[in-house]
């Protein structure tokens, strides 16, 4: 990546390989399967390899059928000839692909074949353009902080994950509250019985946080959030701290009822009581391709459809 943050990291001297994009999407719509089809026709016109992962294998080729021998198996493919990630669905399907390529530098590029996608950089009708913007490598790069997790019970690490938008820690019955006491940078701040804590990234602070009642955090800070979910408290506000400070939610040994840790609503794993979580930021972010140098305040209007009816804009210079 250049100093102005363009997408040409060095990964493209094999001269004699062909160009490789990895392509996900959401194969259980057919409006996704249908730009899939495009995405990688464009791209065989173009010279270039499309990508699939073998989770998609199957329901691509039985859609695209005359795709037979054109595309590569990610799993059959060099990490380091992909150079870019294409991705066709919703935030949902924009997380699976930074499950994808997570241990590998690759940006992503999305285009929003779901509802709100405040992830994704193009929409459905904007698809040829977008391609054709990939293929000229024409897109900065954004790199987007992430939270590293582990989970504890004693001294025995029982899980550890990392996720793009939040960590939750939550009830796993319906009829009953789980026993917590929250933590920042290793000192005890209260206990409370709730329906779970969120940590979140700035990313994820329009996502689940922002639905549990939390900040909007603009994604150019580097904080962390923590959000409780209905808690029977007198201080239970949202958190925001510094993105080195240390989160940690204990499941209180006193807890009758179970609990669970969700990853980004995608990986999860039970938790008993006296299970220990803590949550600080990952050195590995997830790095998303972007067309547009739009302010964040305009994906936040246009993704909520907010209203702005009135705006007269500043008068010379405020």
């Amino acid at each position: 990546m250049d100093a102005a943050g363009r997408a040409d990291d060095g990964r493209h001297d094999h001269v004699n390989d062909a160009r490789h994009f990895l392509v996900v999407s959401h194969t259980g719509r057919r409006n996704a399967l249908e730009a899939t089809g495009d995405v990688c026709a464009q791209l065989i016109a173009a010279g270039a390899v499309p990508v699939i992962a073998n989770e998609q294998w199957s329901d691509v080729h039985e859609f695209v059928p005359d795709l037979n021998g054109r595309v590569a198996r990610l799993e059959e493919t060099d990490p380091a000839l992909i150079e870019l990630v294409i991705v066709l669905g919703g935030d949902g399907t924009i997380l699976r692909a930074a499950e994808l390529v997570r241990e590998h530098p690759i940006a992503l590029l999305g285009v929003n074949l779901g509802h709100v996608g405040f992830l994704a950089e193009s929409e459905r009708d904007d698809l040829g353009y977008t391609v054709q913007r990939a293929l000229a490598r024409d897109y900065t790069v954004e790199e987007r902080m992430t939270l590293a997790v582990r989970a504890k019970i004693d001294d025995e690490t029982v899980f550890e994950s990392w996720a793009l938008n939040e960590v939750s820690v939550e009830k796993a019955d319906r009829e009953r509250l789980i026993e917590v006491v929250v933590e920042v940078d290793r000192r005890p701040l209260s206990s409370f019985g709730c329906d779970g804590v969120v940590m979140s990234t700035p990313t994820g602070s329009t996502a689940y946080a922002f639905s549990a009642g939390g900040p909007v955090v603009w994604p150019g800070l580097e904080a962390l959030l923590l959000v409780p979910l209905s808690a029977h408290a007198l201080f239970a506000r949202p958190l925001v701290v510094a993105a080195d400070s240390s989160l940690a939610v204990e499941v209180l040994r006193r807890t009758e009822a179970s609990a669970v840790i969700w990853c980004d609503g995608r990986r999860t794993f039970d938790l008993p009581a006296g299970a220990r979580v803590v949550v600080r930021r990952s050195p590995v972010p997830v790095r998303l391709a972007r067309l547009h140098e739009a302010p964040f305040t305009d994906r936040l209007v246009n993704k909520f459809q907010l209203p702005v009816t009135g705006w007269r804009g500043p008068v010379g210079h405020d």
